[in-house]
């Protein structure tokens, strides 16, 4: 089974994504800033395959997080996927440049989402 893991401060959020992609045959892990979701790959390695994650958050902001995973090569496989309200062309470029592979723009809808993970191969 895919494991995927879902970075959000906001619970309602991360209820809904998650619902989504266990609906979708993912196993999913939760974190609700960077700081923990540092944790929880530290715990699960590799078996991760995918990151949903928020740009504004406590404690550690979702951009920052992405660029601590890719500056660790044993995540070079894992599939980062920015969803936030942060809709402006200047931030969408930062989160790719920081070596997020996808970005999806909060209000958000099911398909939009798998249309998403469709296209980061994750999902048929």
């Amino acid at each position: 089974m895919n494991k995927a893991l879902v970075v959000d401060d906001s619970r309602a959020v991360r209820m809904i994504l998650s619902k989504t992609l266990r609906e979708l045959g993912f196993e999913v892990l939760q974190a609700a800033n960077g700081v923990e979701a540092l944790d929880v790959m530290a715990r699960n390695g590799e078996s991760v395959q995918l990151a949903l994650v928020d740009w504004n958050m406590p404690e550690m902001n979702g951009i920052e997080l992405v660029r601590r995973l890719r500056a660790q090569s044993r995540y070079d496989r894992l599939r980062l996927m920015m969803v936030t309200t942060e809709t402006e062309i200047e931030r969408i470029t930062a989160a790719l440049e920081a070596g997020a592979n996808e970005y999806i723009m909060k209000p958000f809808s099911r398909e939009v989402v798998e249309d998403k993970l469709r296209l980061l191969g994750v999902m048929t």
